[in-house]
C-alpha cells in the first residue's frame, strides 16, 4: 500500500468524524496508525491530531513532539506547529507555544492561522492587547480597504521591540 492510499484512508476517517464520535474516531485513526512503522512521523502526527481533536491534549503533545523529532515534513509540519501550539496553550504552556510558532516560516501558507493561534495564546497568557494587535495585523492584508490604517493601528498596540509579531 502506498503512502497516498494510506493518507486517503486517513482523510476518509476524518471526513466522517462528526458522525462517528470521539471514541470511534480515535479507534479508527489508531488502527490506521498501527499499520505504519513505529518511526513514521506522519503516523505520529495523526495519532497526535486525533488525541488533540478528542480532548486528550497531554497525550497529543507527546505525539506532536514525537512527529517533529522523527522529521515530519510539509505539509503536516506547518500544521503540527499550529496544532501543537494550540494544544500547549490549552495546557497552559504559553512560552513553549509561542516559541513553537516562531519556527513556522513567515511565508508558509498557514501563517495567518498561526497568527490567530498566537493571538489566542497571548490572550490566555494575560496579554490581550498584544493578542488583538497580532490578530488585526494578520487580518489587515485581507480587508478590501483600510489595510494600511489597520496595520498601523496594530503596530501601535505592540510593545517595542516586539519579537512576537511573527508570523
Amino acid at each position: 500500500m502506498t503512502n497516498h492510499d494510506w493518507a486517503a484512508r486517513v482523510a476518509a476517517v476524518w471526513d466522517e468524524s462528526d458522525e462517528i464520535g470521539d471514541n470511534i474516531l480515535r479507534e479508527k485513526i489508531d488502527a490506521l496508525v498501527a499499520e505504519r512503522p513505529a518511526d513514521d512521523p506522519e503516523a505520529a502526527f495523526e495519532a497526535a491530531s486525533v488525541r488533540d481533536s478528542t480532548g486528550l491534549e497531554a497525550e497529543a503533545a507527546v505525539e506532536y513532539q514525537r512527529a517533529l523529532d522523527l522529521g515530519l515534513g510539509e505539509p503536516n509540519r506547518g500544521r503540527t506547529f499550529i496544532q501543537y501550539a494550540s494544544t500547549l496553550r490549552n495546557l497552559g504552556r504559553y512560552d513553549e507555544a509561542l516559541a513553537l510558532l516562531d519556527r513556522l516560516e513567515p511565508d508558509n501558507e498557514l501563517a495567518d492561522a498561526a497568527s490567530a493561534v498566537r493571538a489566542l495564546i497571548l490572550v490566555s497568557a494575560g496579554r490581550p492587547v498584544e493578542g488583538a494587535a497580532i490578530a488585526i495585523a494578520a487580518l489587515a492584508p485581507h480587508l478590501p480597504s483600510y489595510q494600511r490604517s489597520m496595520a498601523n493601528y496594530a503596530a501601535e498596540l505592540l510593545p517595542k521591540p516586539n519579537r512576537l509579531a511573527q508570523p
